[in-house]
């Protein structure tokens, strides 16, 4: 039996249904799910309810994002033919958002081609803690007339409050102030940043701040872990410096094969993220904080 899809819908695939099921729930959107078939080129197939109601939301998540990619303009451009006038995109990692210049004569700046390729197809796009360089704000990255974006410092910072009473919250950059500063002051603890200097994906050198870690409870944040290797080179210092603990909290979850392992080895104890991407450190979720936006949005609109 097909959902009644006149009152909204959220569309999805199988392997994120679970999270998209309960923002839809959330803020009353029938879900209905993409069907997927892969040709043995691999090419996909991919089947959309016959017809849509006129605002849809399109949930993709792009952690592994090349394939994502061409899901997101084949389910676009056929929402539109199929009867959607508005639609959001809600992707709670966003992909490619990281090079924003070009270091070398030659590169492709990532984030403006995927961002102009992103809202030539969506009329708002909601994400949480994008990775932004340069550039100030989403709007600047994705033209669209509602780019919103939701911060997991909070959510972690609030677990956190309930894991260990009093902590030294550290972040592993200078670009990770942002987050560490937010969070930090929601409970009113003691913060500062590394400095770091990078010689490659897997090569990093840090520097503490100067700050008293002896005995302290000392919890590293950023908005994303890949390889792990800022995470335990910091996690590794502080040990050293005397902390007497060192948890990891992070919005994106990406950890590539053996960054657990890496983080862990340093002297890290527990790791914390939000649900944006799944993973078994998955503390918090932005389930919430999405489908309060996604009633603002709708709200707009009436």
């Amino acid at each position: 039996m097909h959902p009644d899809l006149s009152a909204g819908c959220l569309l999805c695939f199988d392997d994120e249904q679970t999270i998209a099921q309960a923002v839809a729930a959330a803020v009353g959107l029938a879900l209905a799910v993409i069907e997927r078939h892969r040709f043995p080129d691999g090419e996909l197939r991919l089947r959309l309810p016959e017809s849509l109601p006129p605002r849809v939301v399109f949930w993709r998540g792009l952690h592994q994002p090349n394939e994502k990619l061409v899901e997101i303009l084949l389910v676009a451009r056929t929402a539109h033919q199929l009867g959607a006038v508005h639609l959001t995109l809600v992707a709670p990692y966003l992909a490619y958002m990281r090079q924003d210049i070009a270091f070398n004569p030659g590169e492709a700046v990532s984030q403006r081609v995927i961002g102009r390729f992103l809202a030539g197809l969506f009329d708002a796009v909601i994400t949480v803690d994008p990775h932004l360089h340069r550039v100030a704000t989403l709007e600047e990255a994705i033209p669209v007339k509602d780019a919103i974006v939701l911060s997991g410092a909070p959510l972690l910072a609030d677990h956190i409050a309930t894991q260990r009473p009093d902590v030294l919250l550290i972040g592993p950059d200078e670009e990770s102030l942002q987050w560490v500063a937010q969070a930090a002051a929601r409970h009113g603890w003691a913060h500062g940043v590394c400095r770091k200097l990078r010689h490659g994906d897997r090569e990093v050198d840090i520097e503490l701040p100067d700050l008293p870690f002896t005995g302290r409870a000392v919890v590293l944040m950023d908005d994303v872990a890949s390889s792990g290797h800022t995470l335990a080179q910091a996690a590794r210092l502080l040990k050293v410096a005397g902390a007497a603990s060192v948890d990891v909290a992070v919005t994106h979850a990406l950890f590539a094969d053996g960054a657990v392992r890496l983080i862990r080895e340093a002297g890290a104890g527990q790791i914390w993220s939000t649900d944006s991407i799944p993973h078994a450190s998955n503390a918090v979720s932005v389930v919430p904080a999405v489908a309060e936006a996604l009633r603002r949005l709708a709200d707009r609109a009436h």
